[in-house]
């Protein structure tokens, strides 16, 4: 609960330091209702391949995410944040190693969290993108209005987050 509310205290401020704290940090969020889990007809052992569209900027997203520590079921809505740290001050991430924090953390509001990173952006001809990110071989394909994903580039590494809504 401490955690939590050290959170939206932080995201409420508003301070232009807070507020450009965040923008740097969140690079992508909306909220997704699953259609499909595995879509393709594809079954692996200990991974579901979600199809999903989001609510807000109309995104489709296909996502594979470990279904033995995190479940989804058709209709779910979650929350899916792009962020390019978990420091809550916005200080750049370590991306080649990971080391436990005690402090509070973006990780600490969410229920699943991935590390990854861009390796394909497509532009297409009618203003919408498609990109392409690697966890660790879990894959995820983010397609949407160009405006929606401008913040995430070529080549970046950066972290999905989840929580169900």
């Amino acid at each position: 609960q401490r955690r939590r509310s050290e959170l939206e205290v932080h995201k409420n401020s508003n301070t232009t330091a807070t507020m450009d704290a965040s923008a740097k940090v969140t690079l992508f969020e909306d909220i997704f209702e699953v259609t499909a889990l595995n879509p393709d007809g594809y079954k692996f052992d200990r991974v579901n391949r979600v199809q999903a569209v989001g609510t807000t900027f109309e995104c489709d997203l296909l996502l594979d995410i470990n279904c033995e520590i995190y479940s989804l079921k058709e209709a779910d809505k979650v929350t899916l944040v792009l962020a390019s740290t978990l420091h809550l001050d916005a200080s750049p991430a370590d991306h080649f190693s990971y080391t436990p924090s005690t402090e509070p953390t973006l990780a600490d509001n969410y229920e699943y969290v991935m590390h990854g990173r861009v390796f394909d952006i497509q532009y297409k001809k009618d203003g919408t993108v498609e990109i392409s990110l690697s966890y660790g071989g879990l894959l995820m394909k983010l397609t949407g209005d160009h405006k929606h994903l401008q913040n995430i580039l070529p080549d970046m590494r950066l972290y999905l987050l989840l929580k169900k809504d």
